[in-house]
């Protein structure tokens, strides 16, 4: 849902501007719309969590939920207590007097504080139609949130090889036929390949230069020899990338991977700028992680702020 800010609107200063509207960015749109607080969230509709087919391990939905009707409802539930939703792109945070300027396609907002929940962007294998893939669950990228669902299927993990094996050995928790295709020609070191082998997880030294979806539903392996392999299930392991928007004059403590570093109440190195979900360096990347660090986050913030006690309306 679009909002059209007035010339007034856009230059008073928001209690909070969240970016991103994903769990984490509308959690704390609900928080801080319940807590009577102007807040209003900017999204590019890029959120990682539409890409989940189904969701069988998000507490409360038993039958499972898929991450468009989990996003869908997240907004409805903003919106209802007030909260402001905006489609665009946040290009550059900067400090303001006010807080911070936050610049957006074509308009500025000011904000008192920001909540930075632009997560992350998996790198995906060089595959047509991997999109349709992963709708399918032929290409999953999270066995933490989905591995209880493979259930002896023919499962590959594909990246690089030691990361690749590591995955293959969490993995074999839900099957016993399960494979490393590996992306480049390192080498494993021997306690690796030697606990891969104890479960007798496959490691197939041969890179992988093709994969494709089959008519069939299978997940179709082309390695540089011309071994052909198929598999039920790949879960790619190639890493990701931190989303943030140019952050001008802020100097932000992040990881050697960009992930930012947050203290106890997801407070960021620059006072007044939080970030929630898989953008921080939390060690799980999970949507009911990022809900529980947007609550804490957006009670934080609301707690920081000049308060805003209840006035009753004038007789």
């Amino acid at each position: 849902m679009d909002v059209s800010l007035s010339a007034t609107q856009a230059s008073t200063p928001f209690d909070c501007v969240v970016v991103g509207a994903g769990p984490a960015g509308l959690t704390a749109a609900i928080y801080l719309s319940r807590f009577r607080r102007g807040v209003i969230a900017v999204d590019s509709g890029a959120s990682r969590a539409a890409l989940i087919p189904r969701s069988h391990n998000y507490p409360g939905f038993p039958p499972g939920i898929g991450g468009v009707e989990l996003l869908m409802r997240l907004r409805q539930q903003a919106l209802s207590y007030g909260a402001r939703l905006e489609t665009g792109r946040v290009k550059q945070i900067e400090p303001h007097e006010a807080g911070f300027r936050v610049k957006c396609s074509g308009k500025t907002l000011l904000a008192r504080s920001v909540l930075l929940a632009t997560g992350i962007e998996d790198r995906l294998p060089d595959m047509p139609n991997v999109q349709e893939a992963i709708r399918g669950t032929h290409v999953r990228l999270c066995a933490i949130c989905d591995g209880y669902e493979v259930k002896g299927e023919r499962v590959a993990v594909y990246g690089e090889i030691e990361s690749a094996i590591r995955h293959a050995l969490f993995i074999r928790t839900f099957t016993d036929q399960i494979s490393v295709i590996v992306l480049d020609e390192k080498q494993a070191c021997s306690e690796l390949l030697a606990q891969a082998a104890l479960l007798d997880v496959q490691v197939l030294n041969d890179r992988v230069e093709s994969l494709r979806l089959s008519e069939d539903g299978w997940v179709e392996v082309r390695t540089c020899t011309g071994k052909r392999l198929s598999f039920d299930i790949v879960y790619p392991v190639l890493g990701s990338k931190v989303r943030l928007p140019r952050m001008k004059d802020l100097p932000m403590r992040q990881n050697e991977r960009g992930n930012l570093w947050v203290d106890a109440y997801q407070q960021t190195s620059i006072p007044g700028l939080y970030a929630a979900g898989d953008v921080t360096h939390t060690p799980l990347n999970q949507v009911s992680v990022a809900t529980g660090q947007a609550a804490i986050a957006a009670t934080h913030i609301h707690n920081s702020l000049q308060r805003n006690p209840w006035r009753r309306a004038p007789v």
